[in-house]
């Protein structure tokens, strides 16, 4: 999925990794570090809808400012989420890969959770650039 972003790619990058900007659904974010003079998301999430659940999150800047990449997995599950940045008349334009895959027999339900999970992804990328073209 390609969202058009109104600005550069290093203005949306810059934007979409804060944590102060992150989506509600990514509202357990903690702090944010610099390595190797990168942003990384460091994310501590604890019992976010049930009680322990615990997955281990693993966001990493794939490359500044044209890939960022999170991981959480949790029990054999894991989410996937990978930004792309290109660069566009007029800005940019931000494209999402978002997977959910699992193990076992979980599996078809996951692939049909990653289809559901897909249009939330995209309207939160189109609110983020409705906001930074407002700026």
């Amino acid at each position: 999925m390609d969202v058009p972003f109104p600005v550069s790619s290093e203005a949306a990058f810059d934007y979409l990794v804060d944590p102060v900007h992150r989506p509600e659904w990514q509202s357990s974010l903690r702090r944010v570090e610099d390595v190797d003079g990168e942003p990384r998301v460091g994310q501590t999430w604890t019992d976010v809808t049930v009680p322990g659940l615990r997955p281990a999150m693993e966001t990493t800047v794939l490359e500044r400012p044209r890939r960022w990449s999170e991981r959480g997995t949790w029990r054999g599950v894991a989410a996937t989420l990978t930004l792309t940045f290109a660069d566009a008349p007029g800005g940019c334009t931000v494209h999402a890969d978002f997977a959910i895959t699992g193990r076992g027999p979980l599996g078809p339900a996951l692939r049909l959770l990653t289809v559901a999970s897909r249009p939330a992804v995209r309207a939160d990328l189109r609110r983020a650039a409705e906001i930074l073209g407002k700026r």
